[in-house]
């Protein structure tokens, strides 16, 4: 049995504000001829502008999502209305499900050969944690070469050709992060205020020639860095992540492998989603703690955060889709899954792929939770390990919401006066899901008094 969503659930998986407020106005009975649920499968008929009813289905396991209508909007309106009525208990049980909502479940079961849907298509941006790669990178690069392997007086051609183009790449990515020593170099001799942004969109587009585009990424945000306030002090903090991964790239052979292949990673070498998926996964029962979407290098990035009950994992879900395109809706914040959950490699793992689902867990109320001073040292070991962390998730446990913090530590400064929250907790203690950042706390999700996620 499917755990019922709340209304702030289901308005989450809305492509669009617009497409919230249009399943607003078809979320009322006598908007829909037939309408049910029969196990996992929700279905409804709703009248439209022409003479034919929308058939709208949601496989409510994934979740996925299918509808007549002609909207190129996943979902779309008709499908999150019908979620809205069957969260706010206005669907009835009715088994057997339609031929035609039938046969569709029937279909998308049969076609459920071992699929990752949580993965989300990898068309990655430069700058993200745990070597978000694009299409293009991964075609054009490859995945990271294994060591040559050869028969008894047998050439190993096409492996001998791979290894050869991964040598001639690392010589282009030295070259271009050796450029980019001196003119950081220059940088802090002659003055912070100096460096202009073209001199940084140049940069980066060398960067990008030399096959470094993670490094290419982290020079490219520097004008919204000089841009924002206290700047001096943030961008030179910048230039020194970027020297250090700069110098590590240079030094890698002395590094700890784990370490060494996070440095390859941030550089923008390609970790594949088959590599990643054929090693180990781990199973656990997995709340989705939220969620939050960003426009970086054209492209919309979105972070799904998860952490495991059992084993306090915390993991990253990224997906990323070109402007207009659907993004993966198929982690409902709030909704505990088990799962198996496999990891990108680095020093500190935390990029992860829903490798295979085996169901939902019945709500238990919100995830286990530490103080803040515990949620501190998770971080740090996070960032001893992999100090070009950029975020990480943290529950923070029995804290009381403030303007400007949570539990004393202090709120982004975007996510500052965070209304909904201290609506919630009234001046009382709970439980807060947060993504840590540098510049402070970003409220994901918080838990009522009956257990029910509040997203923030």
């Amino acid at each position: 049995m499917i755990e019922r969503w709340s209304r702030d659930q289901v308005l989450a998986l809305a492509p669009d504000a617009a497409s919230g407020k249009a399943a607003q106005g078809v979320a009322s009975p006598g908007k829909w001829q037939v309408r049910g649920v029969a196990g996992v499968l929700l279905y409804g008929a709703c009248s439209g502008s022409g003479a034919e009813p929308y058939l709208a289905c949601v496989d409510l396991s994934g979740p996925a999502y299918r509808c007549t209508c002609p909207s190129r909007k996943f979902p779309c309106k008709h499908a999150l209305g019908l979620l809205l009525l069957w969260a706010g208990d206005a669907v009835p049980e009715e088994d057997p499900a339609p031929e035609w909502a039938a046969e569709w479940l029937t279909a998308r079961t049969t076609r459920a050969t071992p699929t990752h849907p949580a993965a989300g298509p990898e068309q990655g941006a430069a700058r993200q944690p745990e070597g978000a790669e694009s299409a293009a990178e991964q075609q054009a690069d490859g995945a990271e070469v294994k060591p040559e392997r050869r028969a008894a007086g047998v050439e190993a051609g096409p492996e001998r050709r791979a290894a050869g183009a991964e040598s001639v790449r690392h010589g282009r990515v030295g070259a271009g992060l050796a450029e980019l020593e001196r003119w950081l170099a220059d940088q802090v001799r002659q003055g912070l205020a100096a460096a202009a942004e073209h001199e940084w969109d140049g940069l980066a587009k060398r960067l990008i020639d030399a096959q470094a585009p993670g490094v290419a990424g982290m020079v490219s945000r520097l004008a919204q860095v000089r841009a924002g306030d206290d700047w001096p002090g943030r961008l030179l903090a910048e230039y020194a992540l970027i020297n250090l991964l700069a110098v590590a790239y240079r030094r890698r052979a002395e590094l700890p492998a784990p370490l060494a292949r996070t440095v390859l990673i941030r550089a923008g070498f390609p970790v594949t989603r088959e590599e990643v998926l054929s090693g180990p996964a781990l199973r656990d029962h997995w709340d989705v703690l939220g969620r939050r979407d960003e426009v970086q290098d054209r492209l919309t990035a979105r972070r799904v955060w998860l952490r495991g009950r059992r084993t306090g994992r915390a993991a990253l879900v990224l997906s990323f889709a070109p402007p207009g395109q659907p993004l993966d809706a198929s982690l409902v914040t709030g909704v505990t899954l088990d799962a198996d959950v496999a990891f990108y490699p680095g020093a500190a793992p935390l990029r992860a792929l829903v490798a295979d689902r085996h169901g939902t867990v019945p709500a238990a109320g919100p995830p286990p939770g530490v103080p803040p001073e515990e949620a501190l040292e998770e971080v740090a070991r996070a960032v001893a390990e992999d100090p070009w962390v950029e975020s990480w998730p943290v529950v923070l446990a029995g804290v009381v919401p403030e303007r400007t913090a949570i539990g004393g530590l202090p709120l982004h400064p975007a996510a500052r006066d965070a209304w909904r929250l201290l609506a919630v907790s009234g001046g009382r203690p709970l439980t807060v899901a947060a993504e840590w950042t540098p510049h402070g706390l970003r409220p994901l999700t918080t838990w009522d008094d009956d257990g029910t996620a509040v997203l923030l």
